[in-house]
């Protein structure tokens, strides 16, 4: 029970944010939302605020934002069809960029509850380098052989870098002095790494716990761009996707390990649907924002009706790979 609520959870979070994104670019740009709704299917409840019908119904699995001639061109000044390509392209855009709002607040939210690993120690491995070298718990590292040093990464990426039968220069702050120790990282055949024998201390202060949610996303993003480039070039295995049953799994997972890997998961996600949402597939923003520019390209060539035969077959598409990963999904329950 706990895990569907927590994945029903953490779907309203990826849906709601996603479509009141292109709500309200949609408004800034003059254009008439006709409902804006909060699931899918049967209705269930709904309120009528101006000219906007607000909705809430019974599959919680998305949502959408009905705009005023999205789907089919109408004479109204007030429509989406009626707006400039940027207008258009910025209302797509808001969803996707909404998600990644969400997956920072995610993480920022993460490192608050938890600690954000920082460059101040927390303490030091009994017989290391680190402790005949001087070093104590509460020293902040801010140089190693020369590089600056801002945070826990900065000290990891350094160390790995370490080259054998060098001695390590850290440069480190106690009660306001700065200070230097030499040492001779050792190889841990376990983790395969130099390790000097320091254990990162934690941070909540609010600046470094933002900062640290934008770094961590960046690197997400980064790491779905070599996932993905890995997928085109060596293909599409059944078990590298996962639809809303393989995601239940993964939720309640993450939800046994505390408050702080649902958050970790849930800007994940968000990152993934956000990753999803901007590949140029027909019936996707990705897609509508391909044919505007299409459309702007080609001077016109590209019509409404080849967009739409092209969203029909990408839509086909999207629901056959749904029903895909779901069927692949309750195999793997049983195997």
């Amino acid at each position: 029970m706990k895990t569907a609520i927590l994945f029903v959870v953490m779907l309203l979070v990826l849906v709601i944010p996603h479509e009141w994104g292109h709500l309200i670019v949609a408004k800034l740009c003059g254009v008439k939302v006709n409902e804006f709704s909060v699931g899918m299917g049967p209705l269930l409840f709904k309120r009528q605020k101006g000219e906007t019908q607000y909705s809430v119904r019974l599959l919680p699995l998305g949502g959408y934002c009905a705009l005023e001639g999205e789907e089919t061109a109408v004479d109204d000044p007030r429509s989406y069809s009626s707006k400039t390509p940027l207008q258009k392209i910025a209302i797509l855009l808001a969803g996707v960029t909404m998600n990644i709002i969400i997956a920072i607040l995610a993480i920022t939210l993460a490192y608050a509850i938890s600690g954000l690993p920082s460059n101040t120690l927390g303490s030091i491995t009994p017989g290391s380098p680190a402790e005949a070298a001087g070093l104590q718990a509460g020293d902040k590292i801010i140089e190693i052989d020369g590089t600056a040093i801002r945070g826990w990464d900065d000290v990891i990426t350094t160390i790995d870098g370490y080259h054998e039968g060098d001695k390590m220069e850290i440069v480190y702050r106690r009660e306001g002095k700065t200070y230097e120790a030499f040492l001779v990282p050792e190889y841990d055949e376990e983790t395969q790494r130099y390790m000097v024998g320091i254990v990162a201390g934690t941070t909540r202060n609010p600046i470094a716990c933002i900062t640290g949610g934008i770094a961590m996303t960046w690197q997400m993003n980064k790491m779905m761009l070599q996932a993905f480039q890995g997928m085109i070039r060596k293909g599409v295995h059944k078990d590298d996707v996962a639809g809303p049953v393989g995601l239940v799994r993964v939720v309640g997972q993450a939800s046994s390990y505390g408050i702080e890997s649902y958050l970790m998961l849930l800007a994940l996600v968000s990152l993934n649907l956000a990753f999803f949402n901007i590949i140029p597939i027909p019936g996707l923003d990705g897609g509508k924002i391909f044919f505007i520019l299409l459309k702007v390209i080609s001077g016109g060539r590209i019509n409404d009706d080849m967009e739409y035969k092209a969203t029909v077959v990408g839509m086909a598409l999207l629901i056959a790979l749904f029903v895909l990963v779901t069927y692949n999904d309750i195999m793997n329950i049983f195997n």
